[in-house]
């Protein structure tokens, strides 16, 4: 048998053959299909039309209003009624709704519903999150999700793979956020474009796995088909006690053929940020210092755990937001809501002057809970700044880690945490 990548494996595996080449096109049989209050009512509608009855599995499709959530208007409240009620006809076992509800992205890996080896597909592009976990697993479009709620299975052509090393030790305030922004802005939006970007090398191993998701999770900003990342220890300790199902830890072979190798210094990669419109618009923080701001977004399907939460209180602690900025936390889970909670992030933020919503998307994609209009400018921890992204297509968005733009929100501008945390 030929050597083959992470990726080669495990879609191999769920073809039920022995290897796969890259370019091959095979069906696959899905663990995991999620759809969401934008995306899931097409499937639903797809779904109707095509004569089904039952969906394949109700374990293995996954529902997650979280776009629209709280239902800002008539219209997203329809869409997550289309959602609802298909869940209980269909008996679904995972259907997050009210209080329950959190970012698809969040909710998922932490309620161990993706596990190692997994593969997931979801009708939304940062489906990709999951490969933080040793799961292949990648965004399709509203009819694939139909398709897939029906028969699963889906067609692939197996992508070729970009090895990314990483070596060197990261530095202060440095995070997944900047690791991978800094390969955007290295490689360019379409750098990956229909191919596997796989994380290796000694910082990604100490990685937490808060840190591998938000990696994981933007690998689509560079087109990727996939992000993924091995599974090792701390994905073991990260699964306990969460997965719902027995899981495979599979890794590349040493020998395995890559489209392409790329390695990093992780000693010189500083706390960055990608400037509007595009994520590979990217610079060092302290090329920014005199861009002025009216919002910042601490939150996302990117950086809105509890790692992402104490990084920024920690700096907001004892200081207040700038007058002239808002600044809007956003918890990506009820449970994440809570702990942070627990452990006095939210008296830290409430005094500097923030808001916290509850887990949504948000103002991420121009959702709700903080739209900007024309002329403003917003530091955010989101993955996507394109026109139009956040609100009004005159506004501008600045793509950060949670450190950095909780020290922008204090000093009113683009700042980096030593300005405010020694």
């Amino acid at each position: 048998m030929k050597p083959m990548t992470i990726t080669e494996k495990i879609l191999a595996k769920h073809a039920g053959v022995k290897e796969v080449t890259p370019g091959e096109l095979i069906n696959a049989k899905i663990d995991i299909a999620l759809g969401n209050d934008i995306t899931a009512p097409i499937a639903i509608s797809e779904f109707r039309k095509a004569g089904a009855k039952k969906v394949f599995n109700k374990n293995k499709v996954v529902l997650v209003p979280d776009h629209f959530t709280p239902n800002k208007d008539i219209k997203s409240a329809e869409q997550v009624k289309i959602l609802r009620e298909f869940a209980r006809e269909q008996k679904l076992t995972y259907f997050f709704d009210g209080g329950e509800v959190g970012v698809e992205h969040a909710l998922l890996p932490e309620k161990g519903i993706v596990v190692p080896g997994d593969l997931v597909i979801g009708a939304d592009s940062h489906t990709c999150t999951y490969g933080a976990l040793g799961a292949f697993s990648t965004g399709v479009g509203s009819t694939d999700l139909a398709a897939v709620m029906i028969t699963g299975e889906l067609w692939f052509k197996v992508p070729e793979s970009i090895k990314f090393v990483f070596k060197g030790k990261l530095g202060k305030w440095v995070s997944g956020k900047d690791l991978i922004l800094h390969v955007i802005g290295d490689v360019g939006v379409d750098g990956a474009l229909y191919r596997s970007m796989e994380f290796t090398g000694k910082p990604i191993e100490k990685l937490s796995m808060d840190s591998r998701l938000a990696m994981c999770n933007m690998a689509i900003e560079a087109g990727a088909k996939s992000g993924i990342i091995a599974p090792d220890a701390i994905t073991e300790e990260y699964m306990r006690n969460r997965a719902q199902r027995p899981f495979k830890f599979y890794e590349s072979d040493k020998d395995a053929a890559y489209a392409e190798v790329r390695e990093y210094d992780c000693g010189k990669i500083e706390p960055t940020v990608a400037c509007p419109h595009l994520p590979e618009n990217t610079k060092k923080v302290s090329q920014l210092k005199n861009i002025t701001i009216d919002q910042v977004i601490i939150g996302s399907c990117t950086n809105g755990r509890l790692e992402d939460l104490k990084v920024a209180a920690k700096i907001l602690k004892g200081n207040k937001v700038a007058k002239c900025v808002r600044l809007i936390v956003i918890p990506a889970t009820p449970f994440i809501y809570s702990e942070a909670m627990k452990l006095g992030y939210f008296d830290i933020f409430l005094k500097a002057g923030a808001v916290i919503s509850p887990p949504t998307c948000g103002p991420c994609l121009g959702g709700h809970m903080g739209i900007l209009a024309a002329g403003e400018r917003a530091v955010a921890t989101t993955n996507r700044n394109f026109v139009g992204r956040m609100g009004d297509p005159k506004s501008e968005v600045y793509l950060t880690n949670p450190a950095v733009a909780a020290a922008s929100a204090i000093k009113g501008r683009i700042a980096h945490p030593d300005e405010v945390c020694k």
